[in-house]
């Protein structure tokens, strides 16, 4: 049997962005895990936080019977590498596009920095999350996104999501994301693999200076996808599949070494 898939991806999205990565890969097994507020509802209670979806995540993954191979994009990504510093006993392997947030010099990209104030940011998610379901088509479609999955994605940004945003980005005020960085060392007890999106023209999730730096730092092996955007789940999967194939089977060479 395959090690476990998990995938978890990040803002504005839902599970639906997975769909052309799960069928590069030929892995209809795949679990895709919904961050509550991002394609599921977040309960009252949850605390929508950096801290708060790392504890969501190590619950999730305890529910598996084996450590799994887990991969992560956007916010995803950047819960993947908290999972990976904190609780390596739930994963066999893990891969992430964000690893730059996590530099020292990472600076929150012009429209975090909006939701991070109050009452701009309040402005700005009404706009792009609670406008009509053609009004949220245009926003993902100007942030690249194109297609069936980007429909998906334009279905499920709602009112929830926009508060989760809210919630997430001004729990992540520098320094928080740049203290967490400190432990990228920690990363290293597991295989890992930094995505680094060339053609990422926002840099949202940092320079890919700052990703080799935090991907070195965490011990991970680097792959620099050329012509690859940040949105890559919907518009490049077939360079991450690849990507994601060849570091996979490097992982399954080692465990048979050690096994001898």
């Amino acid at each position: 049997m395959p090690v476990p898939l998990v995938l978890v991806h990040g803002n504005p999205e839902s599970p639906g962005v997975w769909g052309p990565l799960i069928a590069a890969l030929g892995r209809d097994d795949a679990v895709a895990l919904s961050p509550p507020g991002f394609g599921v509802p977040a309960s009252d209670d949850f605390s929508a936080t950096v801290e708060g979806y790392r504890e969501w995540l190590a619950a999730r993954l305890e529910q598996f019977r084996e450590p799994v191979d887990l991969v992560g994009h956007d916010w995803g990504g950047a819960h993947v590498v908290q999972l990976a510093m904190t609780r390596p006993d739930l994963i066999r392997s893990w891969a992430s596009d964000a690893l730059g947030l996590f530099d020292p010099d990472y600076v929150w990209h012009p429209r975090a920095q909006v939701w991070q104030r109050e009452g701009a940011g309040e402005a700005s998610v009404k706009e792009i999350f609670g406008g009509t379901l053609a009004q949220r088509l245009e926003v993902v479609g100007a942030l690249g996104m194109t297609g069936p999955a980007a429909e998906r994605v334009a279905a499920g940004m709602d009112d929830g999501m926009g508060q989760a945003v809210l919630s997430l980005l001004r729990s992540a005020v520098q320094p928080v994301m740049a203290d967490a960085g400190r432990g990228l060392a920690k990363a290293r007890q597991r295989p890992g693999l930094a995505l680094i999106a060339l053609a990422d023209v926002d840099r949202a999730s940092g320079t890919p200076a700052q990703h080799r730096s935090a991907g070195e730092a965490a011990g991970a092996e680097i792959a620099e996808l050329a012509d690859v955007g940040h949105w890559w789940p919907v518009t490049h999967p077939h360079p991450v599949a690849r990507a994601l194939t060849a570091f996979w089977s490097r992982v399954d060479g080692e465990g048979a070494g050690r096994s001898m």
